[in-house]
């Protein structure tokens, strides 16, 4: 009996301590604060991972709402890297899936800090769920298209009908009037001959014309006017100021260049070693809209061109296609300009000859291009050749010429690319 009771003080002992920790183990789990978590995700995480899309790591809602296992999931964000090297088949998995890229370690966050981060990244993923469920059935609100055809042709035969009814009651209400003159005796009389004989309209114009003065003045501002009108007509063919075409992609130099701070050089790689500036490829795109504004359809748009895919992160060269971007500034082939040597050389800023590219929404020619145009900048823009590798060349052939030496035109820059090649 004794032993029993011996068993039995052993057993509720052991009841009690596991109760115990399981206690302490919900307290611990419901001492998370989201709050917290959503600082250190946003601080460590988000160049990778979002909660609802994948990017360079996988969307973490779904994910996490399928791993409940939040003790391996915190060693994984503390040194994944340790459970890749032990094989452990989670992990390894994971590693194979996305191409054998290794996750950053987190060795500085605590338990309660990880603890803390899965405790948001539930939380947000549910209120999404939630945000979804809410949404009208069919997803978005449906797109307000206008009246329909309907409508549009019913309105259009009310107001045929109401022009016939108009045309029907002038003429009855005339009908009207008609025959309550004749009941009254008040019948019109016919008109006479000469009220019947056709006025003469032209007969101002014919008088006007006999004064040979006013003829004649007629005629010389006719011919001013016309050779004034051809002349600005002719001086502004090919002149495109002001053009501003429709582009395939609604890309804001106001946001980049502007709100962004983001040099024209970023994009325009050519400006500043090369004669065109040259559209940017979409991999630079990409250097940002991997994980910047992917939900929007104007960056689809860059997706699709490269073939890529946002949920796999892969690309696909066969779905391909190049963005027909439309040229806004274009220069005759009869003339030459080079970038770099106005960039580089000429230390000229882009807003000189582009305006204000970063106020600009849409961009459009700002300046007129022509030969006058260019001239005149030509002639007010001081040279400053102090440092400069190029003058001082000169100045070296200039020092030559004047003590007899032989100079050529290769010393002037003669064999330059440039000088024959277009």
């Amino acid at each position: 009996m004794r032993n029993i009771s011996l068993i039995f003080k052993q057993f509720s002992r052991s009841v009690l301590l596991v109760a115990g920790l399981v206690v302490c183990g919900l307290t611990a789990h419901a001492q998370t604060d989201a709050a917290k978590g959503e600082a250190i995700f946003k601080a460590k995480c988000t160049a990778c991972h979002k909660i609802d899309t994948r990017m360079t790591g996988p969307a973490l809602g779904p994910q996490l709402t399928q791993e409940t296992d939040d003790a391996y999931l915190t060693k994984w964000i503390q040194n994944n890297q340790a459970l890749i090297a032990a094989g452990n088949k989670k992990a390894v998995k994971i590693f194979n899936e996305y191409n054998q890229a290794g996750m950053t370690v987190f060795a500085e966050l605590s338990d309660a800090d990880v603890g803390n981060v899965i405790t948001y990244i539930r939380a947000d993923w549910k209120k999404i769920q939630d945000d979804k469920a809410k949404a009208p059935a069919g997803g978005a609100v449906a797109e307000d298209k206008g009246p329909s055809s309907l409508v549009i042709w019913g309105l259009l035969g009310v107001i045929v009908i109401a022009f016939i009814v108009i045309l029907v009651l002038n003429k009855v209400i005339a009908t009207l009037e008609r025959l309550l003159l004749n009941r009254q005796g008040l019948a019109l009389e016919e008109a006479t001959e000469e009220e019947k004989a056709p006025a003469d309209r032209l007969a101002t114009v014919k008088k006007l014309l006999k004064n040979k003065k006013l003829v004649f003045f007629i005629v010389v501002c006719g011919t001013i006017a016309m050779g004034s009108f051809s002349w600005v007509t002719m001086w502004n063919t090919n002149v495109h100021q002001g053009y501003q075409p429709v582009q395939p992609i609604k890309y804001s130099h106001q946001l980049h260049a502007g709100a962004m701070k983001i040099e024209c050089q970023y994009c325009h790689t050519g400006a500043f070693k090369s004669k065109n500036a040259s559209i940017p490829s979409l991999n630079v795109c990409m250097n940002c809209h991997k994980s910047v504004k992917t939900e929007s359809p104007e960056i689809h748009k860059i997706y699709d061109a490269l073939g890529y895919d946002p949920n796999t992160a892969k690309y696909d060269s066969t779905k391909a296609k190049p963005i027909q971007w439309v040229r806004v500034h274009n220069l005759p082939d009869l003339a030459y300009f080079n970038h770099s040597q106005h960039v580089k050389v000429g230390n000229i800023k882009c807003q000189t000859c582009h305006g204000q590219v970063q106020e600009m929404q849409e961009v459009y020619q700002y300046s007129p291009l022509t030969m006058k145009w260019c001239i005149q900048c030509h002639k007010r823009t001081e040279v400053n050749g102090k440092g400069n590798a190029y003058y001082d060349s000169i100045l070296s052939a200039h020092e030559k010429i004047k003590k007899g030496e032989k100079v050529t035109a290769a010393v002037l820059g003669g064999i330059e690319c440039a000088k024959c090649h277009y």
